[in-house]
C-alpha cells in the first residue's frame, strides 16, 4: 500500500514523462532566488517595507505540499518574518513550514529539528551555526547545508506531508538532535516517546486579520521519528534542560531532545509526518508516505514529481538564463494553495475547525492569497493543470458551504478579509468559464451572496465575512471617502476598492450570462462600469470622491493616496482589465490612451513589483501599438527578474510574480480572467513545446526570440496567418502549431487593428 501511494504523488503530474536521453529541467530551478532584497529602480522608487523582498524560501516539497521543509534562519511566526533570508549567515535548524510562500503575512503551526554535536544547546538563538553559500545546494527535491560550527552535513527532502532528513556527524562523540514547535505565544505541547523512538507535538493556530490573535480551531501537528535508538533524551524551557523528563507544555520557549553518541561520519536519519487534525493523523501520514521509505529513493522521487510538472513546458533557447528564470517561476508558481487534507482525506472544517470533515479521493485546498494569484497564478493552473485546479476551486466552495460565505482572501482555514477585492468570484469564474468546472445552484447562490448582500450580524461581518463597504458601493456605484471600512485590515483604500469590485462584477457576470442568468447578468454588467464613478477626467486618473460626488483635494497621481492600496492614483488607474475600451473613452480616445500610457511608462511610474499593475505592460494590444507591449515585457523580463539571490523585484505572493514570468515566456498573458482569452506578448523562447493535460499539445516556434528578436513581425496559427493580437483558450487547448516571425526591430502594422484586439467590455 505504501508503494501505490507513494507512486501517486509522481503521478499526479505525471502529464509527460520525460527519458533519461531527454533534457532535465529540475536543474534549471534555483530556490535560492528572490531570498533577498531587490534593487532595481522602480523597487527603491516604489516599496515600502518588506515589499523589497519577495519574501520566498528555498523550499523542499511537493507541488502544493501540505508542508513545506526550510532551513530556518529566523526563529519566529511573527507576520512579515519568512523562515529564511540569504543575508543571515545563521542557521537554527529546518522548519517544517506553511509560511505563504512569498507573503507579508505569518507563519502558522510550524516546527523545527536542529541536529548539534558536541554540548548540548536547545534555544534557536543559541544554537545556531554559520554556514557558508558555498556549501549550500537548493533544488525542489534536496537542499544540502554544512553546519561549520557542529562539522554536520544536512540533506531533506519531502512526500506532500512529511519531512525526511539526514545528518552526518563528522565527529565522533555527542550528538543530538532538538525539537520544537514555533509558538510564539507560549503555547504548544511537546513529549518524547522513547519506546517509539518518537518526538510528538503540536503548535497551536491563531487567526490573523479578521480575529487577530483569535484561536483558528487547529494546530500543526508532528511525530518525528528516528530510525536509531536514542540513548538518552529530555526537554527543556527557555534555559533550562530537564534530563530525562518527556514532556512539556503550554510555556515559552519549549522544546525536546534526543541524544546519541556517534561514531566519525555517523548518519542519523529522521523523518517528520505532519497534519493539521491530530497527532494521530501526523503518524498516520507519515507511515502512509514514508514506513521503510529510504532517504535517496524519496529524493529521487520527489525529483520526478517536479521533473513530471515542469516538463508539462519544455523551452529551448540560446539563453540558459532564461531557463533558469523560467522553470524557477515555474516552480514558485506551484507551492500554493496548499493541500490541508490528510491522506485519508480528514481535514478539520473552515473558520473554526468544528468538525472533521473528508475529502474523499480528491486535495482539500487552504492558503489562497487571493488578491494576486487570480490574475495569472490560477489561469496557469487552468492551463497546465485543470484537474487540480477544479480541487481547488471545489475547496472555496466547500469553504463557503461551511462558513456560509464565500471567503474574500482565505488562509490559516479561516476568514480573513485580508485584502481587498472579491476575488475568489473571479477565480471561480476563470475556471468556469474555461470549462475547467460546472456550477451548480447552490455553489451559484454563495457567489450572488458576495455580490448582492451583507451579513445579518456585525459580528459575522466583523469576522470577515462579506465584501467589505458593499452596501455604500451599492448605493453610491462607489465606496465613498466617508466609508472608511473599518472593518477590515486594509481600511480605507475606497477608490481602489471600487476598481476592483467593479472587476468582480464583470467576472460574475459572465457566469450569469453562461447559465442564462439575464437578470443579474445585465445589473452586474452595469455595475461593471463602476469604475468609472472614481475616474476624474480632470486628471487623467482615479481620485477618491466624497457621497456627494465632489473628488478629494487630497490628491497627487504621483504618490501614495490612502484611498489607493499600496500604490499611486496613477498606477491603479489602469486596473480596468474587462473595459480597456472604455478607459480609452474616458481619456479621450485612443490618442489620448496611448499618450497617457507613454507618460505614464516615460516618469517610472510602472512597478512590477506589486500585483494591480501586472496587466498593464499588456494593455497597448487594445489601442493598435501591440509592438510597445512587446518591447515592455521583455524589458520587464530583462530588468525585474535576475537569477541571484535577489531575483524578484517584489513580494512573489504565493507565486502571482512567478506565474506572470511564465506566461510572459511563453509569450501570452491572461489580462481579464473571466474571459477565455490570452494577449499576445510573443515567446522569449525559440522553441516552446506545451504538454497538454487532455493529451494535446502546442508547439510554439519564434526562431530568435532567445537572441534579441523580441519584436513580432507575423504569427500563423496551424499554417494560417493571423492578425488577432491576442489567443483564444479554447482554441489554444485543441493544440497546434504556433509559428512567430520575430525580428529586432518592431513591425507596427502586425496586430493594430480594432479588430484584431482582446476582449473589451464595452468595445463598439
Amino acid at each position: 500500500m505504501r508503494l501505490i501511494t507513494i507512486s501517486l504523488i509522481g503521478l499526479l503530474f505525471a502529464g509527460c514523462q520525460t527519458s533519461e536521453k531527454n533534457t532535465e529541467y529540475v536543474k534549471y530551478v534555483n530556490p535560492l532566488i528572490g531570498t533577498a532584497p531587490f534593487t532595481s529602480e522602480s523597487t527603491l522608487k516604489h516599496s515600502v517595507g518588506t515589499e523589497n523582498n519577495s519574501q520566498v524560501v528555498p523550499c523542499v516539497t511537493v507541488p502544493f505540499g501540505m508542508t513545506n521543509w526550510t532551513p530556518q534562519t529566523k526563529a519566529t511566526e511573527t507576520k512579515c518574518h519568512s523562515p529564511y533570508y540569504y543575508t543571515d549567515s545563521i542557521i537554527q535548524g529546518f522548519r517544517g513550514s506553511h509560511w505563504l510562500s512569498g507573503s507579508c503575512v505569518q507563519e502558522y503551526g510550524s516546527m523545527t529539528i536542529m541536529p548539534i554535536s558536541g554540548a548540548l544547546k536547545c534555544l534557536p538563538t543559541v544554537r545556531g551555526s554559520k554556514f557558508s553559500h558555498n556549501n549550500e545546494m537548493a533544488s525542489p527535491y534536496l537542499y544540502q547545508v554544512h553546519l561549520e560550527d557542529y562539522d554536520i552535513d544536512v540533506e531533506m527532502t519531502a512526500t506532500k506531508r512529511s519531512g525526511l532528513f539526514k545528518f552526518t556527524f563528522a565527529k565522533e562523540g555527542e550528538a543530538h538532535i532538538v525539537v520544537n514547535p514555533n509558538s510564539d505565544e507560549g503555547q504548544g505541547f511537546i513529549r518524547v516517546l522513547p519506546g517509539r523512538n518518537e518526538i510528538i507535538g503540536y503548535n497551536p493556530v491563531h487567526r490573523i486579520y479578521q480575529g487577530w490573535g483569535e484561536e483558528a480551531g487547529f494546530s500543526g501537528y508532528f511525530v518525528v521519528r528516528f530510525k536509531s535508538d536514542f540513548e538518552t533524551y529530555g526537554v527543556y524551557q527557555g534555559d533550562k534542560i530537564y534530563d530525562g523528563e518527556q514532556q512539556v507544555a503550554d510555556l515559552e520557549d519549549l522544546g525536546a531532545f534526543v541524544s546519541f553518541m556517534v561514531q566519525e561520519n555517523e548518519e542519523i536519519f529522521a523523518s517528520v509526518g505532519t497534519s493539521f487534525t491530530s497527532i494521530e493523523q501526523a503518524r498516520k501520514n507519515l507511515d502512509t508516505e514514508t514506513d521503510n521509505l529510504d532517504f535517496d529513493i524519496a529524493k529521487d522521487q520527489l525529483k520526478s514529481t517536479w521533473e513530471n510538472l515542469l516538463s508539462k513546458v519544455q523551452v529551448e533557447g540560446e539563453v540558459e538564463e532564461d531557463k533558469v528564470k523560467f522553470y524557477t517561476a515555474m516552480y514558485h508558481s506551484c507551492l500554493q494553495p496548499r493541500t490541508f487534507n490528510d491522506c485519508d482525506g480528514s481535514y478539520v472544517s473552515f473558520a473554526g475547525g468544528k468538525k472533521i470533515m473528508n475529502s474523499g479521493d480528491k486535495d482539500y485546498f487552504v492558503d489562497f492569497s487571493m488578491w494576486d494569484t487570480y490574475r495569472a497564478s490560477l489561469p496557469l493552473f487552468n492551463f497546465l493543470m485543470p484537474d487540480v485546479s477544479a480541487d481547488m476551486m471545489n475547496s472555496l466552495f466547500l469553504k463557503a458551504e461551511q462558513g456560509g460565505w464565500l471567503p474574500i482572501f482565505p488562509c490559516w482555514n479561516s476568514y480573513t478579509s485580508a485584502m481587498i477585492g472579491d476575488h475568489a468570484i473571479s477565480a471561480i469564474a476563470d475556471a468556469y468559464s474555461k470549462g475547467v468546472i460546472d456550477i451548480s445552484d447552490k455553489q451559484y447562490g454563495y457567489l450572488l451572496q458576495n455580490a448582492f448582500k451583507s451579513p445579518d450580524t456585525f459580528e459575522e461581518y466583523k469576522e470577515g465575512k462579506g465584501r467589505r463597504g458593499l452596501k455604500s458601493y451599492l448605493k453610491y456605484g462607489y465606496i465613498p471617502l466617508e466609508d472608511e471600512v473599518k472593518e477590515s485590515y486594509h481600511d480605507k483604500e475606497q477608490a481602489s476598492r471600487t476598481m476592483e469590485y467593479a472587476f468582480d462584477d464583470f467576472a460574475l457576470s459572465q457566469i450569469a450570462n453562461k447559465r442564462g442568468d439575464t437578470v443579474n447578468s445585465e445589473i452586474l454588467t452595469q455595475r461593471a462600469l463602476n469604475y468609472q464613478n472614481v475616474y476624474s477626467e480632470a486628471d487623467s486618473c482615479i481620485r477618491g470622491r466624497y457621497a456627494d460626488g465632489s473628488f478629494t483635494d487630497e490628491f497627487d497621481k504621483f504618490v501614495r493616496m490612502p484611498y489607493i492600496t499600496e500604490g499611486t492614483p496613477y498606477q491603479y488607474t489602469w486596473y480596468v482589465p474587462h473595459d480597456m475600451a472604455g478607459l480609452m473613452d474616458l481619456m479621450g480616445g485612443q490618442d489620448g490612451f496611448n499618450t497617457n500610457l507613454d507618460r505614464f511608462h516615460s516618469i517610472g511610474q510602472y512597478w512590477h513589483g506589486n500585483e494591480p499593475g501586472h496587466q498593464i505592460p499588456f494593455l497597448y494590444n487594445y489601442s493598435g501599438q501591440p509592438w510597445k507591449t512587446q518591447a515592455l515585457v521583455t524589458q520587464i523580463m530583462d530588468t525585474e527578474y535576475i537569477t541571484g539571490p535577489g531575483g524578484l523585484s517584489g513580494n512573489d505572493d504565493a507565486g502571482q510574480m512567478s506565474a506572470w514570468y511564465a506566461f510572459a515566456a511563453m509569450g501570452f498573458y491572461p489580462v481579464c480572467p473571466s474571459v477565455p482569452e490570452y494577449v499576445i506578448s510573443g515567446p522569449r523562447f525559440d522553441k516552446i513545446k506545451i504538454h497538454l493535460e487532455n493529451g494535446n499539445a502546442i508547439e510554439i516556434n519564434a526562431k530568435g526570440a532567445s537572441t534579441g528578436n523580441n519584436y513580432i513581425h507575423s504569427l500563423k496559427v496551424n499554417g494560417v496567418n493571423t492578425d488577432q493580437n491576442f489567443f483564444n483558450h479554447f482554441d489554444l487547448i485543441k493544440g497546434g502549431v504556433l509559428d512567430f516571425e520575430m525580428g529586432e526591430l518592431p513591425n507596427k502594422e502586425w496586430g493594430t487593428s480594432k479588430e484584431s484586439r482582446p476582449h473589451s467590455l464595452t468595445r463598439k
